[in-house]
């Protein structure tokens, strides 16, 4: 990927393609090219196919999805599955018929079955059943696996897939209802802070383990992918450490400022008691995360604050 080479960013808008987009544009890459929904719907084929043919871009970064936690999720099966289906159809599709270079597409962590061993190895897909609640989406994401899997096969394309961990950091979503965890403690504890509440509640026992990696790590090694991968089996990028909620807990509380207490609901459910995954693959290649959990956090929250300042 040279400096000067039409490089695409599908969902520049959401916190990994922005991400993506400010990892390229400092390390000195110029010419990216970006649309938002309103501009390109990724859903109609013809709009993608007539993109393609017009701009022509040499590389992709295939970030555009429809996304959302467990509610979303579960409410909406249908357009999380169709959306993503046609997203994903589209863009593959169009990049091999406009001679795309490479194209990176970009997974989640929930394509692998809900029983798999623990850390989860890129090997383990589609050897068991998957979490019910986000079946849709992780149909659609192992749907895009095998379509690149597939042009590969039958076109040669050089087309990749990476599986990220679960994400935090500048452009995250902090909705109450359908946020991840990082953002939901966050704002949990930041109006606990700014209503003198004297504790936050969690659900759970606060035991189960998780790992968490900051967007421009994860945007880091996008972009080393795009340049030194190639081969056929996905990859997965993460940060090979984990936490339990109650360390993460007691480090936001820390970030946040918050002087009071935790109590954990353990009526509630913990969901998984781990989910880790395996990206020895990538670490062998050379690549490293940057951002320890407790420096992303204390970058992230004046991001909070700055985008909830009424």
């Amino acid at each position: 990927m040279e400096k000067n080479d039409k490089i695409y960013v599908a969902g520049h808008r959401g916190m990994v393609g922005a991400a993506i987009v400010r990892n390229i544009q400092a390390k000195g890459f110029s010419n990216i090219i970006t649309r938002s929904s309103a501009e390109l719907d990724l859903r109609h084929q013809q709009s993608v196919h007539d993109f393609f043919a017009k701009e022509r871009p040499q590389y992709v970064f295939l970030a555009a999805a429809k996304v959302g936690g467990i509610v979303a999720n579960n409410t909406y099966r249908a357009e999380f599955l169709y959306d993503n289906l046609m997203i994903e159809s589209n863009i593959i599709h169009a990049a091999y018929t406009n001679g795309v270079k490479k194209l990176l597409f970009l997974g989640s962590s929930c394509i692998y079955p809900k029983l798999a061993p623990q850390p989860l190895k890129e090997e383990y897909l589609l050897t068991g059943l998957l979490e019910s609640t986000n079946e849709p989406y992780a149909i659609a994401k192992i749907a895009g696996i095998k379509l690149c899997e597939a042009y590969r096969d039958q076109f040669g394309c050089n087309f990749i897939s990476a599986m990220p961990t679960n994400l935090y950091g500048p452009g995250d979503n902090y909705h109450l209802q359908n946020s991840h965890v990082i953002p939901a403690l966050i704002r949990k504890f930041h109006e606990a802070k700014q209503g003198n509440a004297p504790f936050v509640e969690i659900w759970g026992t606060g035991a189960p383990l998780r790992e968490f990696m900051y967007a421009d790590d994860l945007a880091d090694a996008c972009v080393f992918l795009m340049k030194q991968y190639n081969d056929k089996l996905f990859v997965n990028i993460g940060t090979g450490e984990e936490v339990t909620i109650k360390e993460l807990a007691l480090l936001v509380k820390e970030v946040v400022g918050y002087e009071g207490d935790i109590r954990f609901d353990t009526s509630k459910p913990d969901g998984t008691p781990r989910k880790l995954m395996d990206s020895s693959r990538l670490h062998s290649m050379g690549w490293k995360h940057s951002w320890s959990l407790k420096e992303g956090l204390k970058e992230t929250y004046p991001l909070f604050l700055a985008a909830n300042a009424h």
